[in-house]
């Protein structure tokens, strides 16, 4: 297929195509959203088809590539999203000026297929040429190179210190794993937190199709007292990078201060392990109390920015898992509503 000014954008499977493993492999920019791993997720769990663009011809080692899925749903449209479920997805460019030439095919087949838009999320700025973000979030990042004694004194002195010697002082123990059972705990906090805050939570089966595809770059994270779970996190490896990409806890232990004990455990075993740094994920702009608790670990922040090509002139839908409705009925539902809920819920969401 041909983009703009001349300049030919082809189209590969990223999950057939081999070359894609390669360029994520020597990428700097790459992370493990890119992997093939998170893409079969998306695939087996929510039937979104990868794809991905390159100005590299057939057959050669590639030199770029920006990756998507198709999502095709009658609740939110037809559309591109790179990627779903990815706080962030950068454009893996030999050099920045290849942009131009996506961004140009993105806008054309969106008008030729009357797509809704084709959605990027790079941590990088000014990326896109001619597009404008139409969300932004903050982006949240612990520097693991100061010394361990140092990054303990940059936690919270009340908030997080405190906690953590409780925890420690109530012998609660980290129990890391990808067993079947970690997932069954995890999963059993992700319930009662998603109820706590009135949210649907992601289909079991999505967890178990990142187990199945990351392997030893994927791990569950249990804070566990008398073999009771009491707080969980589950964490992606890229590189020398860690990201947090889910936690969840039981309200009823929170005085244990299970979650701020498995931060500092992931801290302290990332900077032995040589990690440079932790991806804590986005927060909404407005969610005041995320972004405190973030901070309260000695985070950095920095905008994050969503651009979409090809929806200038069309009306945003409602998000059907944001709604007054949905919010007062979640925590009425029993455990199988609410899962069922989600299974359906997040198919369409992307």
């Amino acid at each position: 297929m041909s983009g703009l000014k001349g300049v030919d954008v082809h189209v590969i499977n990223p999950l057939l195509d081999d070359r894609w493993n390669e360029l994520v492999d020597r990428h700097p920019c790459a992370s493990a959203f890119h992997r093939r791993g998170w893409l079969q997720a998306l695939a087996r769990a929510y039937n979104y088809e990868p794809l991905a663009l390159t100005t590299t011809p057939v057959n050669e080692p590639l030199r770029n590539g920006v990756v998507f899925c198709w999502v095709s749903s009658w609740i939110t449209g037809r559309r591109l999203v790179s990627l779903p479920f990815a706080d962030h997805c950068d454009p893996l460019l030999g050099q920045l000026d290849e942009m131009g030439a996506f961004v140009d095919w993105l806008q054309a087949e969106c008008e030729r297929r009357e797509y809704r838009y084709a959605e990027l999320r790079p941590r990088m700025q000014n990326a896109l040429p001619g597009v404008q973000p139409y969300q932004s979030y903050w982006l949240h990042d612990l520097d693991l190179s100061p010394t361990i004694e140092r990054l303990f004194v940059k936690l919270h002195k009340d908030s997080i210190q405190r906690k953590i010697r409780r925890a420690e002082k109530e012998r609660v123990a980290c129990d890391t794993g990808r067993s079947a059972q970690h997932l069954d705990e995890f999963y059993r906090l992700l319930l009662k937190t998603k109820r706590r805050h009135r949210l649907f939570p992601q289909s079991r089966a999505w967890f178990q199709s990142l187990l199945d595809g990351l392997g030893d770059q994927i791990e569950i994270r249990l804070a566990k007292r008398d073999h009771i779970a009491v707080a969980a996190m589950l964490i992606l490896r890229e590189g020398s990078s860690v990201i947090y990409k889910y936690g969840c806890s039981d309200e009823k232990y929170h005085q244990l201060g299970g979650m701020p004990f498995l931060f500092w455990r992931l801290i302290e075993e990332s900077k032995a392990a040589g990690a440079t740094a932790i991806d804590l994920g986005r927060s909404d702009l407005d969610q005041r109390g995320l972004i405190t608790f973030k901070d309260r670990f000695g985070t950095s922040r920095k905008p994050l920015h969503y651009y979409r090509c090809g929806d200038a002139n069309r009306s945003q839908r409602a998000n059907p898992l944001k709604t007054r409705v949905m919010r007062q009925l979640i925590p009425l539902l029993p455990d199988l509503a609410l899962t069922a809920g989600g299974r359906w819920l997040y198919r369409h969401m992307g």
